[in-house]
């Protein structure tokens, strides 16, 4: 069926684009700055480990807080990607929330492994130290990650500059998960979690002060008229191809955060070896993503669409998955790991690039450049995984005996945490598969949205 595209609401005038090309520098410096992105949430699962193995504050307790943590989580987003497409300074934008949130971002991060008080003996401090370290750290670190990402579909106009981006951020993403995923475990029971916190701080401060250096703002997209709130958040929830695709995020993220979270505790309790040999798992998982994506890109992505590439990545990340509920080695986590790792690859290749493709259907709906909205919106709903992960967590391995104020823990957890690390990822895979489905940007339609971003720029 032919696509006809709606009459604009408000028509872009093509002789206004800044035609602007990026360099090869540029996009080198801003895929950079996405490692300042990826190392603290990727590492943040560790929080919890920290907080009820180490610090033996009660798993309800720590369940409840992130549940809580979610929702605030998931309300700052939008809010902050709406008020950075209103603002305007003489720097832009996005840009001063990126200057000037990076420094007490890393602050409170490094704050969060440093908590001075103990579970048993004052666990109410231990959980107000938690709580105020997590809302101000994620406060600063929303601001920066909906303003850098939004610069994303602004920076890089064309399908071409945004795929190739693309694969440059995420090889710093898969650099981040090695360094915030899979290090975690070898560097805490070297040097500590204090030390720890403190390096991933500073790697991310540099990393986002560096690529600073290459982005810019196109002001012809400040000039445009906005929406007001309640509006614009209609025009965005309204929109399908948002609707469905952050499901599928959702979902994702839950997958890979309860692998994360779990993997620390599947080493000690299920797979019964060292607890620095989580890093072994991880680092199998993230290495072949990021040893794959050239592949996924080149066989995959170049021959479907966005997303058919998806629905593959995300049956292949159920399928090294499922192992993990009776493998008794740590090579057969390894390789389940590995076959995980082949399924994040192809679907990160794709993240960022889906939501410009949205961005740009909704340009060409209402003519306004809204990508903080879209940017924010998608942290507002994907956030609420993590309320998901903490409800699992509250509730499935204390069901089979999990009690972080044991001094040792029964047998019937190793189980626990299997079903955990296995049945919980992959069935929120095979639901991601399904909301994907029901995606609409696709054959016609993805096709006039690219005709109609490609008309602008040459025009």
């Amino acid at each position: 069926m032919q696509y006809n595209p709606p009459r604009l609401t408000h028509r872009v005038q093509p002789e206004h684009l800044n035609r602007r090309m990026t360099t090869n520098r540029q996009r080198w410096l801003y895929a950079l700055a996405n490692l300042a992105t990826v190392i603290p949430y990727q590492a943040m699962p560790f929080a919890q480990f920290y907080y009820t193995d180490i610090k033996q504050l009660p798993v309800p307790w720590v369940s409840n807080l992130l549940f809580f943590f979610a929702f605030y989580n998931a309300a700052n987003n939008p809010l902050i990607g709406y008020l950075s497409d209103r603002t305007r300074t003489r720097w832009g934008r996005r840009i001063p929330y990126i200057f000037l949130g990076t420094a007490p971002m890393v602050f409170f991060f490094t704050l969060i492994w440093v908590a001075p008080f103990d579970g048993l003996t004052h666990p109410g401090y231990l959980i107000t130290w938690f709580a105020l370290t997590l809302v101000l750290w994620e406060l600063f670190g929303t601001a920066i990650g909906t303003s850098y990402f939004s610069l994303l579909p602004e920076m890089f106009t064309s399908y071409q500059e945004r795929t190739d981006v693309a694969v440059r951020m995420n090889l710093f993403q898969t650099m981040g998960l090695m360094i915030g995923v899979a290090l975690p475990p070898l560097l805490y029971s070297r040097i500590g979690w204090v030390p720890m916190g403190l390096l991933f701080a500073l790697v991310c401060a540099a990393a986002m002060y560096t690529g600073l250096r290459g982005m810019f703002e196109r002001p012809e997209y400040a000039d445009r008229p906005t929406l007001d709130l309640l509006p614009a958040l209609k025009a965005t929830f309204i929109n399908r191809s948002f609707a469905t695709i952050v499901t599928a995020y959702t979902l994702r993220y839950f997958a890979i955060s309860t692998l994360a979270t779990g993997v620390p505790f599947y080493i000690k309790y299920s797979l019964k070896v060292d607890d620095a040999l989580a890093s072994a798992i991880l680092a199998s998982a993230f290495v072949t993503a990021g040893l794959f994506l050239w592949p996924w890109r080149q066989l995959v992505a170049h021959r479907f669409e966005a997303r058919t590439t998806m629905m593959l990545a995300f049956l292949i990340m159920a399928l090294g998955a499922t192992p993990l509920l009776f493998v008794q080695t740590l090579g057969g986590a390894i390789a389940a790991a590995i076959l995980f790792g082949i399924g994040i690859s192809g679907m990160i290749l794709m993240t960022d690039v889906i939501l410009a493709d949205i961005a740009d259907e909704d340009e060409m709906y209402t003519g306004l450049r809204r990508e903080g909205m879209y940017f924010g919106l998608n942290g507002f709903i994907t956030s609420l995984s993590f309320a998901l992960v903490a409800l699992v967590f509250r509730w499935l391995p204390p069901a089979y005996g999990y009690d972080s104020t044991l001094a040792a823990q029964p047998e019937t957890v190793a189980m626990g945490f299997r079903l955990y690390m296995s049945v919980a990822p992959a069935a929120a895979c095979l639901l991601a598969i399904i909301a994907l489905y029901f995606y609409p940007l696709h054959g016609q339609r993805l096709k006039a949205i690219k005709a109609f971003r490609q008309n602008l720029i040459q025009l």
